[in-house]
């Protein structure tokens, strides 16, 4: 097993400081001689954490250790359990894409076709982090989704100014038309009262989601918004473990759950958290990194849309050597053919430390 960090300059900042994202990417290699490419994202701070973690904690339980993603995931959080989530799940769910990918690749199968896919396609939704552009590069970054065949968006709210966030959903509105599906993201930005408050006034832009409108661990909170609102509730993005998932399902919080897979420890927990929503009825909406959340969605139960983030994707960042697993074509995605996930990651090469199977 070996890891390396690398930081991808955006095209287009994600706002002031906030230009960059980063990979660490882990390397697996398995007695048989199969090979997987595991990987962690974050983007404001955590990258170099997270690659002493792996080194330093991880590395020596993966050593000599089973590669099947179910059991390797349980050996490490028993080792890591007094690490709490947050950083030590970011490191859990490198190994355990890694080994996901290993499994395929050894298998000659996609990622897709390894865990079961259920539809050649998924839907997909444009979005971008534009709460710090002004009202005329809001529109213009919308009308490039209408022009490239999107029917679907989601744009940022959360302005210290409400009236503000209400003039700019009615200027998308008014851009997209009656038809299309719009979406806003308040990224925890609001208390409960604000977000009543808010969700009143958006309401008429016939709104598809409202997401992260208060903080992510106010399970009691979304339950509340959920019961006094029309507009139906999106999270779960910034939560880490699957006992928060199933706490904000029991609770009546949401309509729609967004693990993202990286956060909630790889493939192995995002789906348990797939089957759990599946029990209450919830879709689910993967979180961000369309390249590999969109292998997944071809996979789970119930309708998922994914996450096109605007010139946010690996691709777009320049983080692979090749073509990823996915193609987007208007408002849908599929999966191209290959092995594994698909995703070769720049400067990397496979590490040379053995696993059981």
């Amino acid at each position: 097993m070996s890891s390396r960090a690398i930081r991808l300059r955006m095209p287009v900042p994600w706002g002031p400081g906030r230009e960059h994202q980063h990979l660490v990417v882990t390397e697996l290699a398995a007695e048989s001689g199969a090979s997987g490419t595991g990987f962690a994202w974050t983007v404001d701070a955590g990258a170099s954490a997270i690659l002493a973690l792996l080194d330093d904690d991880v590395r020596p339980v993966v050593q000599g250790g089973p590669a099947e993603p179910g059991p390797a995931s349980e050996r490490l959080r028993w080792h890591l359990r007094e690490a709490g989530s947050g950083i030590a799940t970011l490191a859990i769910g490198a190994v355990d894409i890694g080994l996901w990918d290993l499994r395929a690749r050894a298998l000659g199968v996609s990622l897709a076709d390894l865990i079961g896919r259920r539809r050649d396609e998924a839907g997909v939704y444009a979005s971008g982090v534009n709460r710090h552009l002004a009202l005329d590069e809001l529109t213009e970054q919308v009308s490039r989704w209408v022009a490239a065949g999107h029917s679907r968006m989601k744009i940022k709210v959360g302005l210290p100014d409400l009236d503000a966030d209400v003039e700019r959903v009615a200027a998308v509105r008014r851009v997209i038309g009656p038809r299309r599906l719009l979406m806003i993201d308040a990224n925890q930005l609001w208390d409960l009262p604000t977000a009543r408050r808010a969700a009143g006034l958006l309401a008429r832009y016939d709104v598809g989601w409202l997401e992260e409108p208060l903080p992510a661990h106010d399970t009691r909170g979304y339950a509340s918004l959920r019961s006094a609102v029309s507009i139906p509730i999106a999270a779960g993005e910034s939560l880490f473990t699957e006992a928060e998932f199933l706490g904000l399902l029991l609770a009546g919080g949401c309509d729609f759950v967004q693990p993202n897979v990286c956060r909630v420890g790889g493939i192995t927990p995002f789906l348990r958290i797939a089957e759990l929503a599946r029990a209450f009825s919830i879709p689910v909406m993967p979180h961000l990194l369309p390249d590999i959340s969109g292998q997944l969605a071809l996979c789970l139960p119930l309708t998922p849309l994914v996450e096109d983030i605007d010139q946010g994707s690996f691709a777009a960042l320049g983080a692979l050597d090749r073509p990823g697993g996915i193609a987007v074509h208007g408002d849908a995605l599929s999966a191209l053919p290959g092995l594994g996930h698909g995703l070769a990651f720049g400067g990397g090469e496979s590490g040379s430390d053995g696993l059981r199977g």
